[in-house]
This record gives structure tokens, sequence and C-alpha cells, in this order.
């Protein structure tokens, strides 16, 4: 294995093979499709990027949970399974699985991390 990439690099080739070959996980969220899993997840009733509707926005999210190691596991177990007095009086119902993936939870909340 080192040799292949020891050799795609020296060919320039490496970045093309990451691409092609790295796991899909590690791809950046965009925004048009972080609104799309926003709004099937139904997160939009109660959330917006910059302002606070009757959650916390996602950027006031990303500042409380900023240099958090464990940020990432927090909102992912806050949005799976419900959260009560976090961000204000009202409590955050949970989210099954049938409204949202965990792969889609792990990387709209990665992306939330970066607003």
């Amino acid at each position: 294995m080192k040799i292949l990439i020891a050799t795609l690099a020296a060919a320039g080739m490496l970045p093309l093979f990451l691409m092609l070959f790295a796991p899909a996980a590690n791809a950046a969220l965009d925004d048009a499709k972080a609104q799309e899993l926003l709004k099937n997840g139904g997160c939009v009733a109660c959330h917006s990027v910059d302002k606070k509707v009757l959650g916390p926005s996602y950027k006031d999210a990303a500042q409380k949970r900023k240099g958090e190691k464990d940020a990432v596991a927090t909102l992912e177990n806050a949005v799976r399974n419900g959260s009560k007095g976090t961000d204000g009086a009202i409590p955050m119902p949970p989210n099954p699985r049938s409204k949202i993936s965990d792969a889609d939870l792990h990387d709209l909340i990665e992306w939330v991390l970066t607003k």
C-alpha cells in the first residue's frame, strides 16, 4: 500500500486517488445538502442558521460548543434522544432514525459546527 501511495504521489495522482477512493463520510456537507437534511429532518421548525426560533440558531449552537472535543457526540445525543434545559425552557424532542439517519445526523452536526 505504501508503494502504491508513493507511486501515485510521485505521478501527481494522489489527490485524484483519494477523491475517488476515500470514504464518503469524510466529505464535507455542502450548504444545499445540509438544507435538504434540515428540512427533511424537521429541524427548520425550531432552528435557523443565524436566528433563534424555538431553539437556538446553528451559529449559537456552534459557538456554545466551540473547542469542545466531544461536541459532535454531545449534539448527536441531544438530537437523537432529546434534551431539556440546555438552551432554554423549551425541551428538544427526540429525533428518530426514521427522520434522519445516523450518518446524515453526524454529517449535519459537523456542518452546524462550522457555522
